[in-house]
Parts: structure tokens; C-alpha cells; sequence
């Protein structure tokens, strides 16, 4: 299955960037042995300055209607790293053409592309800037498949 990031806003070089790179990395290798990845990112900016409505009329375009989609929103479910993993699996079996995770901009996502997502996932009660969501979201994604090929990654 294949994984997409679609995301509001372009993240520059540097730590982050260096971050997401080396867990998406990791997560393709051990992933592919899976059925899951490869893991991809789409970047979308408004360059008009339509704020989250805007957004989301980009990111609602961007998601083909035949891919599962998961929202990050603080208002989303907790889930454990274990969890997270047998969620990616169940999706897995359903066989949609693609899972996408989405994450909106500084504002959040607008209640459309809420409303679309068949899942929202939280990363806790606390917010997070959204550039430093993508670099957790790629750690868990690795994290993730490194639970389900039984690897040394996750310590109980």
C-alpha cells in the first residue's frame, strides 16, 4: 500500500528536513517487506493567503477519492505506537489504492477535509507546530513498521 504526506506549507532545509528524510528511509526499507510504502510527500502551499479555507480547497483536490485518509488534528484519537501499527495493517487489508495522512497549516484543517478523513489521529492533548508533526508522524510511521517486522526499534 502505498503512503502519502500531504501537508500545507514547504519545509526548508535543516534538522527537520534531515529528520523526516532518514525515517522515511528507514520506514521504505523495512516497510516494503510489508505491503506498506513507499512513503511520499506532497507539499501544498497558498500562495494567496486564503487561509484554512483556502487550504483546504487545496488539500480537498489533492486527495484522490479512492484513498483512505487519515487527518492529524489535536482533536483526533490517542493511540499508542502499537496501536498506530495494527491500525496501519487493518488499512493494509482493506486494500484502498493509497493511505494519505494530512496535515494542515498553522491554523489546522478545515472542516471539509475533517469531514473527508475516515480517521483522525492526535499526537496528544498539547499542539504541535505542524512542520514538527510531519518529523513525529515519520518517526512513528518508521516505529510502526519496525513493531510489525518484530525489529529491536521500539522497546516495550
Amino acid at each position: 500500500m502505498r503512503l502519502r504526506i500531504i501537508a500545507i506549507g514547504r519545509l526548508r532545509n535543516g534538522p527537520e528536513k534531515d529528520l523526516i528524510e532518514d525515517y522515511i528511509a528507514r520506514f521504505n526499507r523495512t516497510g516494503r517487506q510489508l505491503g506498506l510504502g513507499p512513503v511520499e510527500f506532497t507539499e501544498l502551499e497558498d500562495k494567496k493567503g486564503g487561509g484554512k479555507t483556502a487550504e483546504g480547497a487545496l488539500l480537498s483536490k489533492a486527495i484522490p477519492t479512492s484513498a483512505a485518509v487519515i487527518a492529524l488534528d489535536e482533536h483526533g484519537t490517542l493511540q499508542d505506537s502499537p496501536d498506530f501499527a495494527q491500525s496501519l495493517v487493518r488499512i493494509r487489508d482493506q486494500a484502498p489504492s493509497e493511505l494519505i495522512f494530512v496535515i494542515g497549516g498553522a491554523d489546522g484543517l478545515a472542516p471539509g477535509v475533517l469531514a473527508r478523513a475516515d480517521a483522525k489521529l492526535s499526537f496528544g492533548r498539547m499542539v504541535w507546530p505542524h512542520m514538527l508533526v510531519r518529523v513525529m508522524l515519520a518517526e512513528q510511521l518508521y516505529r510502526a513498521a519496525s513493531i510489525l517486522a518484530g525489529g529491536p526499534y521500539h522497546r516495550v
